[in-house]
């Protein structure tokens, strides 16, 4: 088969095991755009190789923030293949998803080559340090934290800045961001709540707890947290917009009516503004409450 050819979405759902509703969830979100000609969809065998890939990133339990940054990072790869059926493998160690190309290996939710799983802990060494302070511990962390194939020592820096000093905020939420990127809920939650148990007033904690406990599926408690983080920040637009989403999930449309709105008025133009202004439209009166779906 070619990787030229067309494949209908009862194809996709066929061939990848999927739902209907999840399928028409991921092309809201634009994780796949299937091309469309007199109204009927198709897509070609890359967006088959970016719509499994997804799937096996959500059953892993990847954040679906993550999940746009993981499938950009392999459509550069397919860009480059002319028989990605031939050429390219998608591949799986229990925690991160590989696509593997000519024996090298590419971690779409980074989109860094990495070395094979069973040799690249080799590559993770930290560098021995003793006897600094937290902030030069802070300061070496930012260093490894601006490089994406420094990230695992870019964590223990930020932990040793912690053991010398347990309450700086700035390496609480640095550090939970990173846990929270690789996909590790619970340790993230864990540093935000710290954050929090001495800075309840601090917005960008309570906007990145709130987010983690709507992957945890404990909406109720992220909306009083991206509550909080709007009421404290009130330009902050990804507030608005995962409070809003959360919104929905609670059936509480007019509450999520205005947070999209207020994302839309702080940021009028992108593909996330699209979004949301196709979920103001589908709330005009005259809409069913099924479109909202």
């Amino acid at each position: 088969m070619a990787a030229t050819d067309r494949f209908s979405p009862e194809d996709v759902l066929r061939i990848l095991g999927l739902t209907e509703r999840q399928l028409n969830h991921w092309e809201r979100l634009e994780l796949v755009s299937p091309s469309e000609h007199d109204g009927v969809r198709s897509y070609d065998f890359r967006d088959l190789i970016g719509l499994r890939t997804v799937k096996q990133l959500a059953e892993q339990g990847i954040p679906p923030t993550r999940l746009r940054r993981a499938l950009n990072a392999l459509r550069t790869s397919l860009s480059h293949a002319d028989a990605p059926l031939s050429e390219l493998r998608v591949l799986s160690d229990g925690k991160d998803v590989i696509v593997e190309r000519g024996g090298a290996r590419l971690e779409p939710v980074s989109g860094q080559f990495v070395m094979n799983f069973e040799t690249r802990e080799i590559g993770e060494q930290v560098r021995v340090m003793t006897g600094h302070s937290a902030d030069e511990w802070f300061a070496t962390a930012l260093e490894y934290d601006a490089d994406e194939r420094r990230k695992t020592e870019a964590i223990d820096a930020y932990e040793r800045a912690l053991a010398v000093d347990p309450n700086k905020v700035e390496a609480l939420l640095n550090c939970g961001a990173l846990h929270y990127e690789n996909g590790n809920l619970a340790k993230a939650a864990e540093y935000f709540k710290r954050v929090l148990a001495q800075d309840w007033e601090n917005a960008l904690a309570h906007y990145n707890l709130g987010s983690v406990l709507d992957e945890f599926g404990r909406p109720e408690m992220a909306r009083e947290h991206l509550r909080n983080a709007v009421r404290l920040e009130q330009k902050h637009a990804d507030a608005h917009y995962n409070l809003a989403l959360v919104c929905e999930k609670l059936l509480a449309r007019k509450e999520a009516q205005q947070h999209w709105q207020i994302y839309v008025d702080l940021e009028p133009v992108g593909p996330w503004s699209d979004y949301a202004r196709r979920k103001l439209s589908a709330m005009q009166p005259g809409k069913s409450a099924g479109s909202l779906r």
